[in-house]
């Protein structure tokens, strides 16, 4: 897997190479970003358990390159608003560890706050 850091420096020589900045406000990245996980629900959508199977294992690169542009956006924004993704993500599973502690999450779906 590639540097975290590298995967940035390429987005950011990306974005600058095409003077992309001036339209990468937090709000539009932000949508960005959700249009490009709609696009990856899409290929899950109407299919059965046996369905998305299938699916997926003859459409792995087209799943893939969908997650790469959530992935991109995530990093751009991340960059852009100066956060540490890699360590809030440290955070929030430290903090979903304490919200959902395993003797009483364990094998169900149920909310935190309904445990």
């Amino acid at each position: 897997m590639k540097d975290i850091n590298s995967l940035i420096k390429r987005i950011l020589k990306f974005r600058d190479e095409r003077d992309w900045k001036q339209f990468h406000n937090p709000k539009d990245v932000a949508i960005s970003l959700v249009l490009e996980a709609s696009e990856v629900m899409e290929h899950f959508q109407w299919k059965s358990e046996k369905e998305i199977a299938e699916y997926v294992s003859t459409n792995k690169s087209e799943i893939g390159e969908e997650l790469a542009d959530v992935l991109y956006w995530v990093l751009l924004m991340s960059h852009d608003l100066n956060i540490d993704v890699l360590e809030a993500l440290d955070k929030k599973i430290t903090k979903n560890e304490s919200k959902y502690p395993i003797e009483k999450a364990k094998g169900k779906h149920t909310k935190y706050n309904k445990l």
